[in-house]
């Protein structure tokens, strides 16, 4: 096996850096990067506009993935609940199977990459933290980026969030038995992003 199929799985919960550290991660290595909750969200974003969500799934384009309003928090609780129909999340597994096993290898994030997506993947990462500290952490970004909202209603969502996502029937967020579990809890970027790459590191094939 060489670098031309080398898949990077980073799962995780809501704010908890593994996008952070998934940009980082792709960029250090040359690897191509997918946000696969922006899959989601773009669904979402669909639905709020009222196409049906399975529909939405079968629809999507890549070029979705580019739309700037992709980060709203109500997209975000939409993207969540149409990740819990079955028939949405299969017709968007073949797009990211694709992705990961491309030339050049890959990294993607998401809830569900290295148990469903991608288990056979070379590494895999579950990144976490607090509901508190992911909540003071999505907060802020919210903040910043003009929205009107509490730290509670953040901190609400977030554990509503957390929950829709680890007791779903299908795909639950959940560690893969073979992940690194990395806890950012009292991490800096820098520090999480080195305990991710020297796990990396460790997994990558030698070049010849």
């Amino acid at each position: 096996m060489s670098d031309s199929q080398f898949t990077i799985a980073i799962d995780g919960p809501a704010a908890a850096g593994k996008g952070t550290i998934s940009k980082a991660v792709a960029a250090r290595f040359g690897f191509a990067h997918l946000d696969t909750g922006l899959l989601y969200r773009a669904v979402g974003r669909r639905t709020l506009q009222g196409l049906e969500p399975i529909a939405a799934a079968h629809a999507l384009t890549a070029e979705e993935l580019e739309q700037g309003d992709l980060r709203t928090a109500e997209i975000a609780q939409a993207a969540s609940k149409v990740a819990v129909i079955p028939e949405v999340r299969a017709a968007l597994v073949d797009f990211q199977r694709a992705f990961a096993r491309r030339s050049g290898g890959a990294v993607l994030d998401g809830r569900d990459i290295g148990t469903v997506i991608c288990p056979e993947a070379e590494v895999k990462l579950f990144v976490t933290a607090s509901p508190e500290v992911r909540a003071e952490r999505r907060f802020l970004e919210l903040i910043a980026k003009g929205n009107d909202i509490s730290r509670e209603q953040v901190l609400s969502d977030v554990k509503e969030r957390d929950a829709r996502d680890t007791e779903r029937s299908t795909a639950p967020m959940k560690p893969a038995e073979d992940a690194v579990l990395l806890d950012t809890s009292d991490l800096s970027v820098e520090a999480a992003l080195e305990k991710a790459i020297k796990v990396i590191e460790a997994k990558k094939p030698a070049r010849s």
